[in-house]
């Protein structure tokens, strides 16, 4: 047997034994006086995945994946589920594992501004989504003063982290008059795999990536252009929760955005490009083997947003947008293998995506009280593929050639006409409290591998899933949009100006109809479960609460603050059962201090045990844990500031409710279960700006 064979065989065995024994406007972030990653909290610069930056956010969590790669997840609902834009541009993840989803396209040093927004969503943010959208930004063009000539500004920074050797350093730097900004941001992450709370290694859990990006601005009469250039290089990435690696992603992007303001109102549009090389293999002893899986994915697209003042305060939105995603997916035949040749496997054959958009929303005041935003969103969205083929390794194939046969002998054009509705009032009866409560109807399109992956064989559909449970997966071309009905209301009460504290608390309900989840094709040989994608009608309910609470002020103790969240969420199938990695109630309270150039911060977590969970994913069950964070900043009047932290204090082990399996352990002979987390870690950093 060829040594993947084997290697695959003998890390599934685990996983078979598991299948046998298993049969019994909402909450919102925008932080735009700092970078992200110079925040104070804990853990908020220790990190080189940026959807980690967002985990302050009520109802916010992260599936695990690689040390750049989580996929974000709202108020249960994850990864494609949410509408993710990178200043302004949308990225399809090129891979059947979502391992370059679009929030690992920019480093957390480059992240400058977030939006987040679950639930009832304004239709001008974007469609395609039914959980919620998410919106990056990186550092705005600066210019210069009237009259002030040219300046130069910019930063630099380092960062270390113990529990995985790991390193981070980034560049920014800004040359600028008055009417031209040129800038030039950079950064490199390189890590070791992590130790858990026991100090023993987490298999596969290195990775290195490069970030680099150019922007040239101009301004003058109210217009303002942005041309945006970069390139991302990830040579390596391991995925302990899958059965293969990243071993290449190279990107390479370019926007060009136009802001104006006029008499009659504001104009905003968008051209962007980005080409996506990625390949999956192993290349790491962790976990061993060799099955070589190249894609090449392609995004072009356009919007164009028009905002008109109306009478009595009042505004219209009005915008188109077109996204086209392109996609190939083959992998190479393997010399000397039994299973993986002479043919080249084709899993997607020129795979593409169009989404075609109108959208239209008002914002009303009805009087010093009463406030509304109204919308609604028509997308057009046409699916299709090629024709496909197997190894061509005869009986060893067997499964596959059928499907492909199968697969080739239909048709695969499909078209859906996708309906977007929001209606959301604001009830504001003093200074210091507001209610808002709304109806938000959602619809999202499958993606190209939910609808065109195809194979039958076991190693085929093991290759396909982003969910890290270790089963196998084949798409359905005949899936329909899910459409998502939400209902919410959010309690706000703060201060009068809106700076010093808030509490907030949202419960909600999202009844999905169509919900694209799995059916059970049976138990297999090498994996635990075979899994087709399909359509079932689902909903979620829950709680969201955040708050910020000034304790003290002094001039002897500075000024302390007390903030968290606590978050609770349950989802489940219309005909039973519960959804897949729905995360457990959870609980931070934290406490920050800032006395003169001092910035302290002590933080708690606490998650429940995860006790409901997918019994047709053969889910794990977590136990629950508390750990404990501490983190503190100093910041010198020369630009230099200087961060230190402890995460998980007391060094706990804890195993991930989010982590799905650790596959990596059983290429090595360990026993399967859930990925555990990061022990402690010492946290360093340092920024100078200039």
């Amino acid at each position: 047997m060829h040594k993947t064979t084997l290697a695959l065989a003998i890390a599934t065995l685990p996983l078979a034994a598991h299948a046998a024994g298993s049969e019994t406007v909402m909450p919102t972030v925008v932080v735009t006086d700092r970078p992200l990653a110079e925040a104070p909290l804990p853990g908020s610069y220790a990190t080189s995945d940026s959807a980690s930056l967002l985990e302050s956010n009520p109802g916010f969590s992260v599936y695990s994946a690689g040390g750049v790669s989580g996929l974000p997840v709202l108020r249960g609902l994850a990864d494609d589920r949410i509408k993710v834009r990178i200043d302004g541009t949308e990225i399809t993840s090129a891979c059947g594992n979502h391992m370059n989803s679009p929030l690992s396209y920019i480093a957390p040093s480059q992240v400058n501004t977030a939006l987040v927004i679950a639930g009832i969503t304004p239709v001008s943010l974007g469609g395609d989504n039914i959980a919620g959208v998410i919106n990056l930004t990186s550092a705005q063009p600066v210019f210069a003063k009237p009259n002030e000539g040219l300046i130069t500004t910019g930063s630099a920074s380092i960062q270390s982290r113990s529990v995985d050797n790991g390193l981070s350093t980034s560049l920014n730097a800004t040359v600028a008059n008055d009417q031209l900004s040129f800038n030039y941001s950079g950064s490199v992450a390189k890590a070791d795999s992590y130790k858990d709370g026991d100090g023993k290694k987490v298999l596969d859990t290195l990775y290195k990536s490069t970030n680099q990006a150019l922007t040239l601005a101009a301004q003058g009469e109210g217009n303002r252009w942005v041309l945006k250039a970069g390139e991302q290089v990830i040579p390596y990435q391991g995925f302990p929760n899958q059965y293969m690696d990243m071993t290449k992603n190279h990107s390479v992007f370019a926007n060009l955005g136009y802001s104006g303001d006029f008499a009659w109102g504001k104009l905003d549009g968008k051209v962007y490009w980005q080409d996506t090389r990625h390949k999956m293999d192993f290349f790491t002893q962790e976990k061993a083997g060799a099955m070589p899986m190249d894609t090449h994915g392609r995004d072009i697209g356009y919007t164009l947003k028009v905002e008109l003042p109306l009478k009595d305060g009042d505004t219209l939105r009005l915008g188109h947008e077109i996204h086209r995603a392109e996609l190939d997916d083959w992998w190479p035949p393997l010399a000397g293998s039994m299973m993986m040749g002479p043919n080249t496997y084709v899993n997607i054959n020129n795979g593409k995506r169009e989404r075609f958009a109108l959208f239209a929303e008002w914002e009303a005041k009805f009087s010093s009280q009463w406030s509304s935003q109204l919308g609604v969103r028509s997308e057009s969205v046409k699916t299709d593929a090629g024709n496909v083929q197997d190894y061509g390794c005869g009986m060893m194939c067997g499964a596959d050639a059928a499907a492909a046969s199968a697969f080739n002998a239909r048709s695969h054009a499909k078209r859906d006409n996708n309906l977007d509705l929001t209606a959301l009032f604001k009830y504001e009866p003093a200074q210091t409290a507001s209610y808002e409560f709304g109806y938000a109807r959602k619809t999202r399109s499958p993606n190209l591998y939910e609808r065109y992956t195809w194979g039958r064989g076991e190693m085929a559909m093991a290759m396909i899933g982003w969910f890290g449970d270790g089963n196998g997966y084949v798409g359905n071309v005949d899936l329909k949009p899910e459409v998502a009905h939400t209902l919410s209301a959010t309690l706000d009460w703060h201060d009068i100006e809106k700076k010093f504290w808030n509490v907030k608390v949202t419960p909600f309900y999202t009844r999905v109809t169509d919900f694209i989840d799995v059916d059970d094709l049976g138990p297999g040989m090498m994996v635990p479960k075979l899994l087709q994608f399909a359509n079932h009608d689902a909903h979620l309910y829950g709680l969201n609460l955040s708050w910020s609470l000034p304790v003290w002020e002094s001039a002897a103790y500075g000024n302390g603050v007390l903030k968290g969240k606590y978050d609770w969420t349950r989802g489940k199938r219309n005909d039973g059962g519960d959804l897949y990695h729905i995360m457990p109630a959870n609980f931070v309270f934290g406490i920050e201090q800032k006395l003169n150039a001092w910035t302290n911060s002590a933080e708690m977590q606490s998650v429940a045990a995860k006790t409901s969970v997918d019994e047709r994913r053969l889910e794990f069950k977590t136990s629950g844990y508390t750990l404990v964070n501490l983190g503190t900043r100093y910041d010198l009047s020369n630009g230099l500031s200087i961060q230190a932290g402890v995460r998980n204090l007391f060094d706990r082990s804890y195993a991930l409710p989010l982590g799905g399996n650790n596959i990596a352990v059983t290429y090595a002979g360990g026993p399967l279960g859930p990925l555990l987390g990061q022990g402690r870690s010492i946290d360093l950093g340092l920024t100078l700006k200039f």
